[in-house]
């Protein structure tokens, strides 16, 4: 063997060696970021929406739920403490019996098997964020699920729009005085595993009222529960709970009711919910009465066996805190439905003795049209703030 040659062909190979090993490391550097190790973790982001008095938070969190309960109580510390220790004071004032420490306690224990551990996990985030102790941000959490509260609720899709989009109504007609108001917030989630989802809430309370999924499904309800059948059984699920399991987990309407008709549930109320999807789209009714021999009711629309009969119509279902008006406007506006006349319809059936939010959907763009009361000046009053589920994602980089 010549060893001169095999020299020479060992340096040709060296040089090929470090000749592709630098190209890559320059093309690793051109192209960013690569590898487990390299990735930036999302710590969450945050803007504001709205001007003057119609201002409010907008959060975006991303991963388990658990960082996503950490990112929002980092972001939102101060809010957070505040609102919560003041929504428990004002709640303990009204009624030191039915929301002491002892009442809320027993409530979470009697309830807390049918919260979903998601929530539980994003609640353990929220507290090691913001050093609030966790026992106090479920006694927040279980006034709503103890105490009464009334709303409104219209869905109207297709033919009964101009646009041929879903759009749904939901009013929440609550107290002002434990100055939720004061502290409003909006919170998109991006979870590892799940829909991303909207919650329009307030600062530090993750069970939902209302909200919408990337899903094109959004949820409602309108409290039903009179003050005579308290104390109510909690031994099942609460409507603002099972809103954030279904918004992880549901992909269609069908599959909503499946998981009511399946579902233990508590007290008597109103559920809303719709679909925006073209292949899929309508809305649906149901009524909660779990004292009752038939624990729920379901209408889909022009149904003549609905609560509401004889003054329904296709494509429509509502309850509301003002009926007569409410088909009045639905009859004439029929066909005519779009964002600024659902705005129309929300202040016409708003509760004047305590309008706390209303929000109009389109979920068929998955835009949102919301307003928050300002002080003791009912929500009904102010401004309807537009935001967009894909134009947030976009803007906190998650699209």
């Amino acid at each position: 063997m010549n060893f001169s040659r095999r020299n020479a062909h060992s340096g040709r190979v060296l040089m090929l060696a470090l000749f592709f090993s630098v190209f890559s490391f320059l093309i690793s550097c051109h192209s960013g970021p690569t590898g487990q190790e390299s990735k930036k973790s999302f710590t969450g982001y945050l803007t504001t929406a709205g001007d003057s008095t119609d201002r409010f938070q907008v959060a975006v969190v991303k991963g388990t739920p658990y960082e996503m309960g950490q990112q929002l109580g980092t972001m939102l510390k101060d809010e957070i403490t505040v609102c919560l220790n003041t929504f428990l004071a004002a709640a303990r004032q009204e009624s030191p019996e039915a929301f002491g420490n002892e009442a809320l306690d027993k409530a979470w224990e009697v309830n807390s098997p049918f919260i979903d551990e998601r929530v539980k996990e994003e609640m353990k985030g929220l507290a090691d964020a913001t050093g609030l102790d966790l026992q106090d941000i479920r006694r927040a959490h279980m006034v709503p699920v103890v105490g009464t509260y009334s709303c409104s609720g219209v869905v109207v899709w297709g033919p009964a729009t101009a646009t041929g989009h879903t759009y749904q109504i939901r009013n929440l007609d609550f107290s002002k005085d434990a100055g939720l108001q004061d502290h409003p917030l909006v919170v998109v989630y991006v979870p590892d595993s799940g829909a991303v989802q909207v919650n329009v809430s307030f600062a530090g309370y993750i069970a939902s009222h209302t909200g919408m999924n990337a899903r094109h499904l959004v949820f409602g309800e309108i409290g039903e529960s009179p003050a005579s059948e308290y104390p109510y059984d909690l031994h099942g699920a609460h409507f603002s709970f099972l809103f954030r399991k279904m918004m992880y987990d549901a992909t269609s309407l069908d599959d909503i009711i499946r998981t009511i008709r399946t579902t233990p549930l508590i007290k008597r109320y109103f559920l809303f919910f719709s679909d925006g999807r073209e292949a899929s789209q309508g809305g649906v009714k149901v009524l909660v009465s779990t004292p009752d021999s038939v624990k729920y009711h379901i209408w889909r629309d022009n149904d003549p066996d609905d609560i509401d009969a004889p003054n329904v119509l296709p494509n429509v279902v509502y309850n509301t805190m003002n009926n007569p008006v409410a088909f009045k406007m639905l009859k004439e506006y029929y066909g005519r439905f779009d964002a600024d006349k659902m705005i129309e319809l929300s202040r016409a059936v708003a509760d004047e003795d305590g309008n706390l939010m209303n929000v109009v959907y389109d979920a068929t763009t998955m835009e949102m049209w919301i307003a928050y009361a300002n002080g003791q000046e009912d929500a009904s009053r102010q401004g309807y703030v537009r935001l967009s589920l894909d134009e947030l994602l976009e803007q906190a980089g998650l699209k």
